[in-house]
C-alpha cells in the first residue's frame, strides 16, 4: 500500500488526536479505506480525483503565457516565466518604487531575482524582506507576493499607510524563492517540495530549503536522508539559493527589521522559536505584533489564524529561515500559513485567491505599522 504524506511534512510529526493529509494512488485507495475502516480510523475524502483538480491548475498554460504583463490577472497561478517577465515589466514601468536584482543563482542555473520597493527618500532606512515559495508546491505564497507588490504599487498615491510604508521602509520581495522546484512543480510533480540538487549517494533529488539554514541544523523537525521532504542536506547552505539569500541578508543586517515568509496550508502565523520551546526576548512586542496581524486579518472574511511560537502552535522544526533571521539579529521574524486548513490543501483553488491575498495583505500591513511604532 503505498500512501504520500501530504501534511504534517514529516510522518514523525503524526501525533493521536491529530489530523493527516495524504495522498493515495488511485490503485491503492480502497486498500487504504479497508485499513481505516478495521482499524475503526475516521476519515474523510476532500478530493475524489486528484489529478482532474491539478489539471483545472495548470490546464490553461497556453493561453495564459499569451497574456501580457500589463494586463496581468493576479487571481490565478503564474508559471515561473510568467512571474519573472513580470518582473522585468514593473522594473521598466515603476522605475521611481521599483528596483529588480538578482541575488544569485540557483542549482539549476535559474536566476533568484528580488524586487526592492520604496522611494528614495533617504539614505538609509529600515527594511522588510519579504520571500514566498520556498516550497515549491505553495503556490498561493508566491501569487501573495504578487498580490503584495500590486498592492503596494497601485494604493500607494492614495493609502496614507501604504504611502508611510514604502516612505519609511524598503520592502524587499522574493516572488519565488525555490525557483527550480516551482518549475518542476508545473512541468512535473505539483506535490514536489524541495529543491531540485542532486545527491551523488542516492537518486533522490532535492533539501528541503526550510531545514538548510544555520541555527540548530538537522536536530529536531529534520531528516538526514536525502529521499525525504524533510532532508536538511549535507552541510548548513548546501543549497545555493538559500546560501544566496543568507548571504544578501547578513549584508543587510544593519537595516533588516523583519523577515516575513510565506507557506501554506494550516492557517497560522508562526513566530521563534521554531527548533525549541520557550520565550524570545521580545515576546511582548512580536506576540502583539502577530495580535493585530491575525485581528486585522480576520477583519476581512472572518478567517481565523492561529498564532505563536512555531514549536508549540505547530510543531519543532529546525534549521527553518525564520529561526536564522531571527538568530541573525532581526527583531520581527515570521513564517505565515496561509490558507486553507487542509480541504483543498496544496490545491487551493484559484477563486479563494482574492480573498486569502486580501487578508493576508492587511495581517502584513498591520505588522510593518507595528514595527514603525518602535514597539521595545
Amino acid at each position: 500500500l503505498q500512501v504520500d504524506v501530504w501534511q504534517p511534512s514529516s510522518p514523525f510529526h503524526i501525533a493521536k488526536g491529530t489530523v493527516t493529509d495524504v495522498r493515495v494512488p488511485q490503485n491503492t485507495s480502497r486498500s487504504l479505506l479497508h485499513l481505516l475502516q478495521q482499524a475503526n480510523i475516521p476519515y474523510t475524502i476532500l478530493i475524489a480525483d486528484l489529478q482532474q483538480a491539478i489539471d483545472n491548475q495548470t490546464g490553461l498554460r497556453p493561453h495564459r503565457s499569451r497574456r501580457s504583463p500589463s494586463g496581468y490577472n493576479y487571481e490565478v497561478y503564474h508559471s515561473l516565466e510568467e512571474i519573472q517577465d513580470w518582473m522585468h515589466h514593473l522594473n521598466k514601468t515603476h522605475s521611481d518604487l521599483v528596483h529588480m536584482f538578482s541575488v544569485g543563482k540557483s542549482y539549476e542555473g535559474r536566476p533568484l531575482f528580488v524586487l526592492k520597493l520604496g522611494t528614495r527618500s533617504r539614505p538609509y532606512k529600515k527594511a522588510v524582506w519579504i520571500d514566498c515559495g520556498i516550497h515549491a508546491r505553495e503556490w498561493i505564497g508566491p501569487a501573495f507576493c504578487q498580490w503584495f507588490v500590486k498592492e503596494a504599487l497601485q494604493t500607494y498615491q492614495t493609502d496614507p499607510a501604504m504611502r508611510k510604508m514604502l516612505t519609511q521602509l524598503y520592502f524587499y520581495v522574493m516572488p519565488v524563492f525555490n525557483v527550480d522546484g516551482y518549475q518542476f512543480s508545473w512541468t512535473d510533480d505539483r506535490f514536489w517540495r524541495k529543491t531540485r540538487s542532486r545527491d551523488a549517494r542516492f537518486r533522490c533529488h532535492g533539501v528541503d530549503a526550510n531545514r538548510n539554514w544555520k541555527v540548530k541544523w538537522c536536530a529536531e523537525g529534520a531528516s538526514l536522508h536525502p529521499c525525504d521532504d524533510t532532508y536538511c542536506g549535507p552541510f548548513p547552505e548546501s543549497e545555493p539559493e538559500v546560501r544566496a539569500v543568507a548571504q544578501f541578508l547578513r549584508r543587510q543586517r544593519r537595516q533588516l527589521r523583519a523577515y516575513l515568509s510565506f507557506h501554506a496550508y494550516a492557517q497560522m502565523l508562526l513566530y521563534p522559536y521554531a527548533y525549541r520551546h520557550g520565550a524570545i526576548p521580545n515576546a511582548g512586542c512580536v506576540e502583539s505584533a502577530a495580535y493585530d496581524a491575525v485581528s486585522a486579518l480576520q477583519s476581512a472574511y472572518g478567517v481565523r489564524y492561529r498564532y505563536g511560537p512555531a514549536s508549540s502552535t505547530l510543531y519543532v522544526s529546525s534549521g527553518s529561515s525564520m529561526d536564522w533571521a531571527y538568530r541573525s539579529g532581526v527583531p520581527y521574524a515570521f513564517a505565515f500559513e496561509l490558507r486553507d486548513t487542509g480541504h483543498y490543501g496544496f490545491l487551493l483553488p484559484e477563486p479563494l485567491i482574492l480573498p486569502t491575498c486580501a487578508e493576508t495583505m492587511l495581517a502584513v500591513r498591520a505588522i510593518a505599522l507595528h514595527l514603525l511604532a518602535k514597539c521595545h
